[in-house]
């Protein structure tokens, strides 16, 4: 059972919402099926069911048949998950198109600055906190003195930040 749970959870950080991974992993286990099946093993509406396997062909996951009634089947897990991962890339693309063209209409405009305004930003997580850390590095051209918790080399040292600064400026131990 903990497998199980352990590929969903994959699923739903693959981008998949809880519903449409639960189907997804219900049809690679037990084939394909009609919607009103789905209804009775999820204990659920058949709208909703309708709802979920509409997202997941969208995302290429599953196929319907032809026949009626419509008989829903998994497509192969590699061939999803490469469809998926087709699917982010157009969107990525498609979004660094929107920021060249963001970039453009902001040179046009005349934007307030707010450096001279105090803000702060509140680190939520520690991926968060190493990604901050690894850019605020790469800007660093010249030396600089931080004041931190110990814990915060310790867990820095985990991620070879260190190490990749040494890397970078071909500093050897």
């Amino acid at each position: 059972m903990a497998d199980d749970s352990d590929f969903l959870s994959r699923l739903i950080s693959f981008g998949l919402s809880e519903k449409e991974a639960q189907l997804y992993f219900h049809l690679l286990n037990y084939g394909p099926k009609p919607v009103s099946l789905f209804a009775k093993s999820f204990k659920t509406y058949r709208e909703d069911i309708h709802r979920t396997l509409t997202s997941l062909i969208d995302k290429g996951m599953v196929n319907p048949s032809f026949e009626s009634p419509t008989v829903y089947a998994a497509v192969e897990l590699k061939i999803a998950l490469d469809s998926a991962i087709k699917k982010h890339e157009t969107e990525l693309r498609e979004m660094e198109i929107r920021e060249q063209e963001l970039e453009q209409f902001s040179k046009q405009q005349r934007f307030q600055p707010s450096d001279e305004f105090p803000t702060f930003k509140i680190i939520k997580s520690l991926k968060e906190l190493i990604g901050l850390v690894k850019s605020t590095l790469a800007t660093i051209d010249k030396e600089w003195v931080t004041v931190s918790p110990a814990v915060f080399f310790l867990v820095a040292s985990l991620y070879t930040i260190e190490t990749q600064k040494r890397l970078q400026t071909g500093e050897e131990r």
